[in-house]
């Protein structure tokens, strides 16, 4: 359950307007790794977010690279219900004490008209890191009109075990231990 994250992230990018990589802060009132995982091997599934996020992104529209940088706060889980979320956080599961973040790591490939469409790198969460690439749905930069800064914006999705993390709870009553992950992400261009 719990997955994450982390996620998370993924992407943001930048304008085409130039050689030079460019710096990108990513919004955490605008960035909300969200996830699916199954309960009770099929009876339901339940949805979650984290509410708080950090990270960077480097982007380089015209070579075709970039890389980002995503911090989860693994304690800011939301399955909309107070007495999971503290089960959720617990040591039996994400151990938020212990690992208080999830990171993501990866670099932007893919690029089709200046926008990538890949992140392939690692994901760690509960001290253990695997790879993880999530696919880029949508990505889009423009000026925002009411901060007259450069944003840009992803959507981005992929899927892990989370048994893989060491985070198998409810494996023994049947839960599917596979996580569907969804990210939103926009990203403020560094001054």
């Amino acid at each position: 359950m719990k997955p994450i994250i982390l996620t998370v992230a993924l992407a943001a990018g930048a304008s085409a307007a130039g050689a030079a990589p460019v710096n990108y802060t990513v919004d955490p009132d605008h960035t909300h790794p969200s996830f699916e995982v199954d309960h009770f091997g099929g009876l339901s599934v339940w949805r979650g977010t984290f509410k708080k996020s950090t990270g960077k992104v480097v982007l380089d529209a015209t070579a075709h690279a970039g890389s980002v940088e995503i911090d989860v706060d693994t304690a800011s889980i939301d399955l909309a219900q107070d007495k999971l979320n503290e089960h959720v956080t617990s040591a039996e599961m994400l151990d938020a004490a212990r690992y208080p973040t999830a990171t993501y790591k990866a670099t932007l490939g893919g690029f089709k008209n200046g926008a990538p469409t890949l992140a392939t790198g690692t994901l760690t969460l509960h001290g253990v890191t695997k790879p993880l690439t999530l696919k880029i749905d949508s990505f889009k930069c423009m000026q925002n009109p009411m901060s007259k800064k450069e944003v840009c914006g992803a959507d981005a999705r992929g899927s892990f075990d989370r048994a893989d993390f060491g985070v198998n709870y409810g494996q023994q009553y049947g839960f599917k231990q596979e996580v569907a992950l969804r990210i939103q992400v926009e990203a403020i261009r560094a001054e």
